[in-house]
């Protein structure tokens, strides 16, 4: 039972089209995790990102700012890589959901008014990922073969 469930977490019919997906989605939330975590590419690590959590109600702010920030860069990474896709897409669509209800909703659509354009464009990748699979070229690919 548990390697079918393995299998099934691991299969994908997605072809190629997930690969052109997941790389530039997984490389945009592996950055902005970095920013939450490291304060790299001009972020404010994880003492900033968790002082502005707590101030917008997300508390304990660092213990968010760790979770959102942990889910984007390592979920990012295992985009970019194929390697247990739909386990980092579901906890990417959850980090998006929390932040566009959170954060951008309030603001209205268009990022020029810090809307929920671009969280609700990831999320959209997020799911689709969850739903497809990472495709033909992955690790998961690879895995599923042995598994199987």
């Amino acid at each position: 039972m548990a390697t079918s469930i393995v299998s099934k977490i691991l299969s994908s019919n997605a072809g190629f089209a997930a690969l052109a997906l997941r790389v530039p989605v997984g490389i945009i939330f592996a950055a902005h995790g970095a920013q939450k975590l490291f304060g790299w590419f001009g972020g404010y690590g994880l003492e900033g990102t968790g002082g502005w959590m707590d101030s917008i109600g997300l508390s304990p702010g660092i213990v968010m700012a760790f979770l959102a920030g942990a889910a984007e860069f390592f979920g990012g990474i295992a985009l970019v890589l194929g390697l247990l896709t739909r386990p980092a897409a579901l906890a990417l669509s959850m980090a998006m959901v929390v932040a566009i209800v959170a954060v951008h909703l309030p603001n209205g659509m268009f990022m020029s008014n810090n809307g929920y354009e671009f969280g609700l464009a990831l999320l959209a990748a997020s799911v689709s990922l969850l739903f497809s699979g990472a495709g033909k070229v992955s690790i998961d690919n690879l895995l599923a073969k042995r598994f199987s």
